[in-house]
């Protein structure tokens, strides 16, 4: 991951952890339940567009290097690790 791009996802992880701590003291504090249920909802969209991130980076990334060059192994793993990501995403 180039620096510019792990600039930004930290930025966002570091956010996001903010958001769990703010959810954390509504709990503690006795919050709405809704209130609380929103403020997840958010933390799971901004997890969502950092998993986005990451995986955009790596198709552009590691994939693209890996399909473009001769090692076949390398293509058929990367290629694997790609379908796993989306089974596991499924039976979220």
């Amino acid at each position: 991951m180039n620096s510019e791009h792990q600039t930004i996802v930290i930025k966002r992880l570091k956010s996001i952890a903010g958001h769990v701590a703010g959810i954390e003291r509504m709990v503690t504090e006795d919050a709405y339940c809704i209130d609380v249920i929103k403020q997840i909802q958010a933390v799971q969209a901004a997890l969502n567009k950092v998993n986005d991130l990451i995986l955009e980076n790596h198709l552009n990334t590691c994939v693209i290097e890996a399909v473009r060059g001769d090692n076949q192994q390398a293509r058929e793993r990367v290629l694997g690790e790609i379908v796993d990501v989306f089974e596991m995403a499924q039976k979220i």
